[in-house]
């Protein structure tokens, strides 16, 4: 049976000529092409996926079609399903392979989202038989990276071969069934210029933050989930001399430095007993014993802001993080807040003083309401006026309203008042600023 298919098969329909889960909507049969692959699904849940041969797999879709009129193309969609299945992830095997898809979330066997250029869809054309299908697909992601979920361990984090970050929540915890949320890792990270064709920054904006790279500024990118922040992380972390020694810190490795002397370290989950964590502020502390010239921390969330100021404040200039914050004076308040919030005791003037003399430039980036990126402000840390932190905005962009197709219109605005960290940028050799603050 399964050599009479293989030939029909191949006489029929080239080997070149895969059908994609995106023909589903083009289909007539949907309801009977959907019960079929449950009925396929369901027969294999019982048996070893890996000892399956292509062979297997036609002959499986050739058994459950006989007596349908099924054409050659709708049984080529099977086969592809049931393909995906046995070798691939499933009914997001096509969706992780997909460039221009950034975000995956199951939400649901039917409720599948996804991201493209910075907007969310919903996704007809995938879809899971029932919970279990969810959950085993979720297993399958995870398996290889030596991790589980089931309802003793309801929650797991873990980064995929090619960087994307996944994140998985079952019940009791997700009153919703099992929740699944990929965040994929882009192979090709986008520079300044892709940046800038995006319009995402001007060009002054780009040469200023180089400039505050080259000059060691310490420097915090703020924004939402989504926005942008690693990525542009990763774009001025391109802009450290080759030279020095850098350590990456992150809890799922993104940053995709190209310099010679770099030493990337990624934290490290508890396991069953609960042992063997090691966060993000461990490595942080240990960074400190590993001579680096900067440090690059993927996000602060939690104690480990004080170490990294800690570092900021005692030789290792030019260091950069991120964090969530909704804006630059924000994000100054959300990190006062994790110091004071992580039980370490130091009085709140103090404390101010400390990130004062820390922190030199806060970044906000944003994903506007048309799914574009945008870098909305750019200020520098000035002082401390009344106890409470001052900056002086340098770059913001201005939001002008909606054009007929939705997408916000705005502009970049230089503010008129020279930076007090211009006088550093020139001392450390940084003289193509002028035509922006003069001499």
């Amino acid at each position: 049976m399964a050599k009479r298919f293989v030939e029909e098969f191949d006489v029929e329909l080239k080997a070149d000529e895969k059908v994609s889960i995106s023909d589903y909507e083009a289909f007539e049969n949907k309801e009977l092409l959907d019960s079929l692959r449950n009925k396929i699904i369901q027969g294999l849940i019982d048996r070893n996926l890996e000892e399956l041969s292509i062979f297997d797999i036609r002959e499986e879709v050739d058994l459950a079609v006989e007596g349908y009129d099924i054409s050659i193309i709708e049984r080529s969609f099977l086969y592809n399903l049931i393909e995906n299945e046995v070798n691939g992830y499933g009914p997001l095997t096509e969706l992780l392979n997909d460039k221009n898809v950034t975000e995956i979330m199951v939400n649901g066997k039917d409720e599948v989202y996804v991201e493209i250029d910075g907007k969310i869809v919903r996704d007809h054309t995938v879809s899971f038989i029932n919970e279990e299908h969810i959950i085993r697909t979720i297993q399958r992601l995870i398996q290889p990276l030596g991790r589980t979920i089931d309802t003793a361990k309801p929650m797991v984090d873990a980064r995929l071969a090619d960087g994307s970050r996944l994140n998985a929540v079952l019940e009791p915890l997700s009153l919703n069934g099992p929740v699944l949320t990929i965040r994929k890792f882009k192979k090709d990270l986008i520079n300044i210029e892709d940046f800038l064709r995006n319009g995402a920054l001007t060009p002054y904006m780009a040469r200023f933050l180089e400039a505050c790279v080259k000059a060691k500024l310490n420097m915090i990118i703020c924004g939402g989930t989504g926005s942008g922040k690693t990525t542009l992380l990763n774009i001025l972390s391109s802009f450290i001399d080759s030279d020095e020694r850098i350590i990456t810190i992150e809890d799922a490795a993104e940053l995709d430095l190209k310099q010679d002397h770099v030493i990337s370290l990624e934290t490290r989950n508890a396991n069953y007993e609960g042992e063997g964590e090691i966060t993000i502020r461990d490595l942080v502390i240990n960074s400190l014993r590993m001579r680096p010239d900067r440090i690059v921390v993927g996000e602060v969330r939690g104690k480990e802001a004080f170490d990294m100021l800690q570092a900021m404040n005692t030789g290792h200039d030019g260091s950069m993080t991120t964090m969530h914050a909704n804006g630059c004076p924000d994000a100054l308040n959300r990190l006062e807040t994790m110091i004071l919030m992580s039980g370490i005791e130091i009085p709140v003037k103090a404390l101010r003083e400390y990130i004062k003399d820390a922190i030199n430039i806060v970044i906000n980036i944003e994903r506007l309401g048309d799914g574009k990126r945008r870098i909305t402000s750019i200020c520098e840390v000035v002082g401390i006026d009344n106890n409470e932190i001052t900056l002086n905005e340098i770059f913001a962009f201005e939001k002008k309203g909606l054009n007929e197709n939705g997408d916000v219109m705005g502009e970049f605005i230089l503010r008129p008042t020279v930076p007090k960290i211009y006088n550093r940028m020139k001392t450390t050799g940084i003289a193509d600023l002028k035509d922006m603050f003069g001499e």
